[in-house]
């Protein structure tokens, strides 16, 4: 999530509360008291294309 919401220009504590409201800009996973960002999904969001 920290990387992500850095990538995305948005806080630590910003992309965990958007994360927990659902309102994160790409698609989160809840890996028991974790958040994951699947790395193809910040990708497609920059335009940047999927990783083979």
């Amino acid at each position: 999530m920290e990387t992500a919401g850095a990538v995305l220009g948005v806080g630590r504590s910003k992309a965990y509360a958007l994360a927990k409201r659902g309102e994160f800009p790409v698609r989160v996973l809840r890996v028991g008291r974790n958040y994951v960002v699947p790395v193809p999904a910040i990708l497609e969001l920059l335009g940047v294309g999927a990783v083979p």
